[in-house]
């Protein structure tokens, strides 16, 4: 930012007429009266930009948020559709790598996808897979896949019953405040394998448009959370909801536009 006093020498420097050296009080006069009208207006210019810094208690999400529309399905509306604001972007107008790394108590890393054939079937526009943690032990896998098509898009409860997994679903709701909530899709699979170890998953989803029209041209992201299973599910999807709170919020009533 300008050095407020920097700049009120330059503005000064700007407005001095060619008086001669030798000016009198009447000619000073005058010079006087716009350096007062500056001090005194250098205050309004600068102050909320102070604000804005030194003011604690002001959230990001007055001029930061983004709006997304969130819902269960990808094909169609449901009765589950929301409006969430979101602390990052989530669209496939921007590079979804930029969503944060932490995320509360929550530190992740970026974990390639090895697995080609995912990326050839699915055909993803972007494809983002990390893993998440809490100084505590418990861990979340964050995948985010983004497309302008369905192809990418599919139910997870599909892969796991290809791949022999047992699974009860259903949907969730998140309570962001005491009025909203943010819906999504949960699953709990369990699978025995050769060996006799018996793999225990959590998944919960909700698919992300930039807009009320859910074009595909304008781009679809799909957010999953999946996890090992901590003590119950219902325990477990509270650990999701602990995650996704810190990243999506209510979002503001907006004022009805004039027919």
């Amino acid at each position: 930012t300008t050095n407020p006093t920097t700049n009120t020498e330059l503005i000064g420097q700007r407005i001095q007429p060619n008086a001669p050296v030798e000016a009198g009080p009447a000619t000073k006069l005058p010079h006087y009266f716009v350096l007062a009208v500056l001090v005194v207006a250098l205050p309004f210019v600068y102050l909320p930009q102070l604000q804005m810094r030194l003011v604690p208690g002001v959230p990001p999400s007055t001029t930061t948020d983004q709006i997304y529309v969130a819902d269960l399905d990808f094909w169609r509306r449901t009765e589950r559709e929301t409006q969430v604001a979101a602390n990052a972007y989530f669209d496939l107008a921007h590079d979804l790598n930029n969503v944060p790394l932490d995320v509360g108590q929550w530190h992740g890393v970026d974990v390639e996808e090895n697995n080609q054939e995912v990326m050839i079937l699915l055909e993803p526009e972007q494809y983002i897979q990390r893993l998440y943690q809490r100084e505590s032990g418990e861990y979340i896998w964050l995948s985010m896949i983004g497309g302008r098509s369905s192809q990418p898009f599919h139910a997870p409860d599909i892969c796991y019953d290809a791949d022999g997994w047992q699974y009860n679903l259903g949907s969730y709701p998140i309570a962001l405040d005491e009025e909203h909530s943010l819906f999504g899709l949960w699953l709990e699979a369990n699978k025995t394998t050769e060996n006799g170890e018996t793999l225990e998953h959590v998944v919960f989803y909700f698919y992300l448009f930039p807009n009320e029209t859910r074009k595909l041209s304008d781009g679809i992201v799909l957010f999953k959370l999946t996890s090992g299973r901590h003590g119950t599910v219902e325990e477990t999807l509270a650990l999701h909801a602990d995650f996704i709170r810190n990243l999506f919020f209510s979002a503001p009533t907006l004022p009805t536009q004039p027919s």
